[in-house]
């Protein structure tokens, strides 16, 4: 009877787990079909005719890292070119060349964000992202805003996204650290399933240390989740592939 309910959970548990790997897909492959299309565009406009970009992995996953090709017949400053005017797409990561061999770094700094920050901001001044008590999970009422959250962030693509968890001081601290962790990486994973690249993620959790300002420490206001979206991050330019030998 236990191995019974055993392998029903396990069955349960991989379904889950397969329908969630397809819903990453489906969301990632438009945000890579909108990529490809503003790269394709931007390699147009630099003048680099035959150049592809590939926003797929060699396994079929989407990804903002794009791989070029094609272009054989420019020469090596437009090769250089197109790629430089791949990266400066907003939301791209790293650009490669499928038949080049060294590194080298962009000239521009990558684009800062779009505002995202602020329109994050304003969504969660009015509206909290509220938790079942002593859970992370994600109240059900909150989902439509957690929607919001992640069409606002979009803008910020490329750069790197801090979720911070806090907690009000009830309870005691180790507890409050772990919960308010949970709680940031709840969120994560919300904005992963629609679709919010999981490398541009940071989740954290500072429990009680860190009440809103003007609140008692013990007010269950101070159950929140922020946002603060890191400008300079990644620390270096976005990398582009030096046209290697051919």
């Amino acid at each position: 009877m236990q191995i019974g309910r055993a392998l029903t959970l396990t069955a349960g548990a991989c379904v889950t787990a397969l329908l969630a790997l397809a819903a990453a897909q489906i969301t990632g492959g438009a945000i890579a079909a909108q990529l490809e299309k503003q790269a394709q565009q931007a390699i147009g406009e630099a003048g680099a005719r035959g150049v592809k970009a590939d926003f797929h992995t060699s396994g079929g996953w989407p990804t903002r890292h794009p791989v070029l090709s094609g272009g054989r017949k420019l020469n090596e400053t437009a090769r250089a070119n197109a790629a430089q005017a791949v990266a400066t797409v907003p939301g791209v990561g790293g650009v490669h060349w499928a038949d080049a061999t060294g590194f080298g770094t962009t000239a521009a700094p990558p684009p800062k964000p779009l505002h995202c920050q602020h329109d994050v901001e304003a969504l969660l001044r009015a509206r909290t992202i509220r938790f079942e008590e002593a859970s992370a999970r994600i109240d059900p009422a909150d989902r439509e805003l957690v929607n919001e959250v992640a069409d606002a962030l979009r803008p910020c693509l490329g750069s790197v996204i801090a979720i911070t968890g806090h907690t009000d001081n009830i309870g005691n601290e180790p507890g409050n650290l772990a919960l308010s962790r949970e709680r940031a990486e709840a969120v994560e994973r919300a904005l992963i399933r629609r679709g919010i690249p999981a490398d541009g993620l940071r989740a954290s959790g500072v429990g009680s240390s860190q009440p809103a300002p003007g609140l008692d420490p013990a007010d269950p206001a101070n159950r929140r989740i922020e946002f603060s979206v890191i400008e300079t991050v990644p620390l270096k330019p976005t990398p582009v592939d030096r046209p290697g030998p051919r």
